[in-house]
């Protein structure tokens, strides 16, 4: 039965319109596996059995009566712990007790139970979302489920650890400046960050007003998908949110005929490790076999290192004006590491500011550019695979990820393929505002066609196969 930990949404939902799967089971399956085989990946930070297994009993009472909400009722849904769950403690990574419990939940969350959806619980994830790696100093590092000891990626770590192992059939994150899709990367599954405002942010905890983004992890284009399509909308009561068209409730494309595919030049100047750069040209490769044409797109005076910096500024002054009341309260909820940001964010000129804006909407603009030209912008999701946390994070890991933060454009990440030792590796694809159908046809073809299965080895991924 553990098999049915790592099946996609839509073979779920089929066994349980079916008849053929208990929704109860299923969400028993899930909390079993997170208390037992992945408790020490510490993707969790907190389960709700009770509430999730009456949740799943109401979803099994509407499949006998043939009266489901949808293709998500019945499934199991975790939540990264900067998003509110009515009841259940935020803690957005920092430490001391008590954590905020609000009485509500975010808007996300209430249109995921309004699909059906059942809600297992929240995961862990970096200090404050400020952080790609996951080593949270007061709830413990996120492990990646590929290999021991090493960062699943982050900010929102747990969730895709918790995806790549089987603990939940999909998740939510959070995305600043690529906090969805390099755990998505890192772990071998899917991460879809929407265009700006086209899910609502009520109730997650900010950290940057303009760039902060709540995006599905998922197993596959196909699910993120129908995650995307329950949660998107316009929220009237969300200054940040924003109307758009809806987004396809699944994404199946065979062929890119004539689809024009451009290839970021500008990874060249922060180039990939070698595994990761061979993997995106094969990608490139079996994109142009399925008919697209592929050309060099350049943001001509974008530079890496610079651009990175100036999200950084961004964020840091923001996160200084959301918690910097807590943080003059309470100091000992926050490391010294976070203690450092939001102290720069606090002293941050006006000057610097409008600096980092300028060459923050200079990019958007010249990314934009580059869709005049061409449908979707193609990279690597991040330049190096998931490393050792004795290693020094790089300064790197969000360097290709963040323009699509800048730009407010939809971004999906996918398995791309794996190095010789077995680590993943993600495949970026970005394209204009609002053409979330654009992102999920170029990636739903790439998968059809690479066939990549990117399970963690057991005992987190599924058991070996043994012929009948």
């Amino acid at each position: 039965m553990s098999d049915l930990a790592f099946l996609s949404i839509a073979r779920l939902t089929g066994l349980i319109d079916q008849g053929a799967l208990d929704p109860v089971a299923l969400a028993r399956l899930y909390l079993d596996r997170a208390e037992g085989v992945g408790r020490p990946l510490n993707a969790f930070v907190l389960l709700c059995r009770d509430t999730a297994l009456a949740e799943a009993a109401a979803a099994a009472q509407r499949a006998r009566v043939r009266r489901r909400l949808g293709p998500l009722d019945g499934v199991p849904i975790a939540i990264k712990d900067n998003i509110d769950v009515a009841g259940v403690p935020t803690s957005n990574g920092f430490g001391g007790a008590p954590w905020r419990v609000p009485m509500q939940d975010a808007e996300v969350v209430r249109r995921l139970r309004a699909a059906g959806a059942v809600i297992l619980g929240k995961l862990n994830m970096h200090e404050g979302a400020l952080g790609a790696t996951n080593d949270n100093p007061h709830l413990g590092r996120a492990i990646n489920p590929h290999r021991a000891g090493f960062t699943p990626g982050g900010s929102s770590g747990g969730s895709g650890a918790a995806v790549a192992a089987g603990l939940c059939a999909a998740a939510l994150g959070t995305d600043t400046g690529g906090s969805v899709r390099l755990p998505a990367a890192y772990c071998g599954v899917v991460g879809l960050k929407p265009s700006y405002g086209l899910v609502s942010t009520r109730g997650v905890v900010p950290l940057s007003y303009a760039l902060d983004h709540v995006g599905p992890l998922a197993r596959t284009v196909e699910d993120a998908a129908l995650m995307l399509h329950a949660m998107a909308g316009l929220d009237p009561d969300c200054p940040e949110s924003r109307a758009g068209a809806p987004p396809p409730a699944v994404a199946a494309s065979a062929s890119l005929d004539g689809v024009r595919l451009g290839v970021l030049r500008n990874v060249d100047d922060d180039p990939p490790e070698p595994a990761v750069a061979a993997s995106f040209r094969a990608a490139c490769a079996r994109l142009g076999r399925l008919g697209a044409v592929l050309e060099t797109v350049e943001l001509p005076t974008y530079d890496m290192v610079r651009g990175r910096r100036a999200g950084f500024v961004r964020v840091e002054v923001e996160a200084a004006f959301v918690h910097g009341a807590l943080y003059q309260r309470e100091p000992a909820r926050f490391s010294a590491e976070m203690r450092g940001f939001l102290e720069f964010g606090a002293r941050a000129s006006a000057q610097l500011l409008l600096q980092a804006d300028r060459r923050i909407a200079l990019a958007a603009f010249e990314l934009a550019r580059c869709f005049d030209r061409v449908d979707a912008v193609l990279s690597p999701t991040a330049p190096q695979v998931a490393f050792a946390f004795d290693r020094p994070p790089p300064a790197n890991q969000g360097g290709y990820t963040i323009l699509a933060n800048f730009a407010g454009c939809p971004a999906i990440s996918l398995p791309m393929g794996a190095t010789p030792d077995g680590l993943p590796t993600g495949l970026h694809v970005m394209a204009p505002v609002g053409r979330e159908d654009r992102v999920l046809a170029v990636a739903s073809a790439y998968e059809a066609a690479a066939g990549w299965q990117l399970a963690p080895p057991p005992p987190y991924g599924p058991p070996p196969y043994v012929p009948p």
